[in-house]
């Protein structure tokens, strides 16, 4: 699946119409402490990383961003490759391998 096909499919759960926008600035927040949250307890508690509930915390921030993007008629794949451009440009001899992606 690709972004723009991801940012489709997600937004036909998005529910309401009055203050999209803040709901969903909002709900990223939310989820982005979910996310904090299991990698702190990880970190300082010795807590064993639960992927599985990392996996669906991410799920909800990448629903949030998707919804922000698609509220300001920004297609999510022009959103991933801008950030990938970025990317190739700040670290040009990374070792990540962001010279090897085709954009």
């Amino acid at each position: 699946m690709n972004f723009d096909d991801y940012q489709k499919a997600a937004n036909r759960t998005l529910m309401g119409k009055e203050q999209v926008l803040t709901n969903c600035v909002l709900g990223l927040t939310g989820e982005s402490g979910e996310v904090a949250d299991l990698v702190r307890k990880y970190t300082f508690q010795s807590t064993k990383l639960d992927k599985g509930q990392l996996t669906k915390e991410l799920g909800d921030v990448l629903w949030y961003l998707s919804q922000i993007a698609e509220w300001a008629d920004i297609p999510f794949d022009q959103i991933a490759s801008e950030n990938i451009k970025r990317l190739k440009q700040r670290y040009p001899s990374s070792k990540g391998g962001l010279n090897q992606v085709n954009l």
